[in-house]
């Protein structure tokens, strides 16, 4: 369904009472009765997946799958798959100069990213009353997952040509990659970046910033929106490379002060956040959720241009008790 997300935007930030939009996708396995492995290999679960969370979760927008192994795996890279957790990149495929420039930019379909292309436009199809957005890396995360995560912050300081032909690589790939999805009938996609989160903001603006925006000025549009997501704890020190990025909606993890970033964050842009996906959605209770989600609500929505959100992926076997007490949490706040 075509909508123009700049005048959607425009509505949510006009809006008194805001939806949340928590990344919520990897639960749906539980409703299913499937694995994670079954999950990530099939387009038809996926997409079910989603229409699941759309009927069930009063969500701003519907949401795909933040799986940081997909790009990584089209490149070349092994990955370890579980039943009940995210899937991870094990080892490099880079680690000199010469690696990286052989690196070949995969074809769009490579690995599983046909499977995922696939799955949101079965989505599109099943889910109508709101925006769909797909589920892509950002430039650094993926360029790290091909280095090694802990070398590539190392690269910066020692390789950076290296680092950024590899980036130059990465980027390639993932405009073609939005770009497939914007074919589809997505909505936009959001863009995980987290381990922009752990450089230092020249390091930041320098090899991931200048990316991103080369990413969001080629494909977004009036019907096509970049929703960016750092989830590191140098967020708040970085703001002024992340916010010159294009994007329109930021989302932020809990490792950072979600009220002290808004008072950074231009009222013009949204920003999202931060309950502690693995300390309260995965590993608290019903009532722990519930307060944090109010305490995060009380602090950040005297600011008319911050929504509620998760601090990053929910993951896979977070009770549902824990889920649906959070969409109370915010219904309860909006009408008390």
């Amino acid at each position: 369904m075509t909508m123009n997300m700049k005048q959607w935007v425009a509505d949510i930030l006009a809006s008194d009472k805001k939806k949340s939009l928590p990344v919520l996708s990897f639960p749906s396995i539980q409703k299913m009765g499937i694995t994670v492995s079954e999950l990530i290999n099939s387009s038809d679960k996926q997409a079910e997946g989603m229409k699941i969370i759309a009927d069930s979760c009063p969500t701003a927008a519907s949401v795909s799958l933040m799986d940081l192994s997909l790009e990584a795996e089209a490149f070349g890279s092994t990955i370890r798959v579980s039943d009940d957790e995210v899937p991870t990149v094990i080892g490099s495929i880079v680690s000199t100069e010469e690696e990286a420039e052989a690196l070949k930019v995969p074809e769009i379909g490579a690995g599983r990213t046909q499977i995922y292309i696939d799955a949101i436009e079965k989505a599109c199809k099943l889910i109508t009353d709101r925006p769909v957005l797909a589920g892509v890396i950002g430039p650094f995360s993926l360029a790290g997952r091909l280095l090694d995560v802990s070398e590539a912050l190392i690269y910066c300081y020692d390789e950076p040509d290296m680092v950024h032909i590899v980036l130059q690589k990465v980027t390639e790939f993932l405009i073609n990659y939005c770009n497939e999805y914007k074919k589809v009938g997505a909505n936009g996609i959001v863009m995980a970046e987290p381990l922009a989160g752990l450089l230092s903001p020249d390091l930041a603006q320098e090899f991931s910033a200048d990316y991103v925006k080369q990413i969001v000025d080629a494909v977004q549009d009036d019907n096509f929106l970049v929703v960016y997501h750092n989830c590191g704890n140098t967020a708040v020190k970085t703001i002024d490379t992340i916010v010159t990025n294009g994007c329109l909606m930021y989302h932020f993890g809990n490792a950072i002060n979600m009220a002290e970033m808004m008072s950074h964050v231009p009222e013009n842009l949204i920003a999202m956040g931060n309950v502690d996906p693995a300390g309260e959605f995965r590993n608290g209770t019903a009532e722990s959720v519930y307060n944090r989600t109010k305490e995060v609500m009380d602090e950040c929505c005297k600011y008319k241009n911050f929504v509620i959100s998760s601090g990053c992926d929910i993951p896979p076997m977070s009770p549902w008790e824990n889920i649906n007490a959070f969409f109370q949490a915010v219904e309860d706040f909006y009408t008390k």
